[in-house]
């Protein structure tokens, strides 16, 4: 199969042979050469001769093995020869191609990870063996600014999976650090947009939390679509205020939440009077003048407005 022609990377899926067939085959091989070898250095005449024989045929079975390949579920691996790509295999199974061919693994899981987190890579020594497995730091939320210049502590959990594994092995140069930098500064794009909360029914990062984790996604997926990988999902896990603000801010939410309370106890006592007013005239309980209805308003809204219980006084003189 030859090589796309263009210089970006297009996935082509190609089929692979089982590799039960050439198992049994390389197996002979070595079972052959290893019996051409003995045969010859027993017997004589052409001992040499069978001899090298034996040895082209274990190169032969060993070259062979080296074909060989298992692919789990929702794993890939993308055929390179000699740098040029040749296709990917996505069917799980047992398979065996090119001797040749350099194998790379891929994964196509759903994988997600946390804004704010960090990932320290795997490390081998001259003798390539692992010193230290790779690890994933824990989260830290991002601290921005929103829309009206608050700082703010904010961080999302993306999901997301390859689906063009050309592109994310050959447009970028490591494709899981791609896709946490770029969704770190698509959030970070995000929070400065718009406000931590607002009054008068904008579209806020706290009120308005489906429309703005969609809109996290689709801007994440914009910036990793020219790597080969899908974003999922994407929602906001942490959100606060910073700490050098969040007292001041609680205060503020507390009297917002004060002044609206009363406002509408004002309204209700407001309505209460009037509607007791109406009562005492339509049934002509009593008569009242101006200053004695102006008196009853004063008593009523005091009663009903007030934040602690009331002591009556009852008049006993004219």
């Amino acid at each position: 199969m030859s090589p796309h022609p263009s210089s970006t990377a297009v996935e082509t899926i190609v089929p692979a042979q089982s590799g039960w067939g050439p198992l049994l085959v390389a197996l002979g091989c070595l079972l052959a050469g290893i019996l051409l070898i003995i045969t010859g250095a027993v017997i004589g005449g052409f001992a040499v001769l069978l001899i090298l024989f034996g040895i082209a045929s274990i190169l032969t079975g060993i070259i062979g093995l080296c074909g060989m390949m298992a692919v789990q579920p929702n794993q890939s691996r993308v055929l390179l020869l000699f740098g040029e790509y040749r296709g990917t295999i996505k069917e799980s199974g047992f398979f065996w191609v090119n001797p040749f061919y350099s194998k790379k693994k891929v994964s196509l899981r759903v994988r997600n990870f946390e804004t704010g987190s960090s990932t320290t890579p795997e490390q081998r020594n001259a003798q390539g063996v692992v010193t230290q497995q790779k690890s994933r730091s824990n989260s830290r939320p991002s601290k921005v600014n929103d829309r009206d210049g608050n700082p703010i502590e904010i961080s999302a959990v993306v999901v997301w999976k390859v689906i063009d594994t050309a592109e994310a092995l050959f447009e970028v140069d490591d494709f899981e650090n791609f896709v946490e930098v770029q969704s770190e500064a698509a959030l970070r794009s995000l929070a400065t947009r718009y406000p931590y909360d607002s009054d008068d029914h904008e579209e806020s990062l706290r009120g308005s939390t489906e429309s703005i984790c969609d809109k996290l996604r689709d801007d994440i997926h914009e910036r990793l679509e020219k790597a080969g990988v899908q974003v999922l999902e994407a929602r906001i896990s942490h959100l606060a205020y910073a700490p050098e603000i969040a007292a001041a801010m609680l205060q503020r939410q507390q009297a917002g939440a004060v002044v609206a309370a009363r406002t509408r106890i004002v309204d209700g006592a407001v309505g209460m009077v009037d509607m007791a007013l109406d009562h005492l005239k339509r049934d002509n309980i009593v008569e009242l003048n101006d200053d004695q209805r102006a008196t009853l308003v004063s008593n009523l809204l005091v009663v009903l407005c007030s934040d602690r219980h009331t002591q009556p006084v009852v008049q006993t003189g004219a």
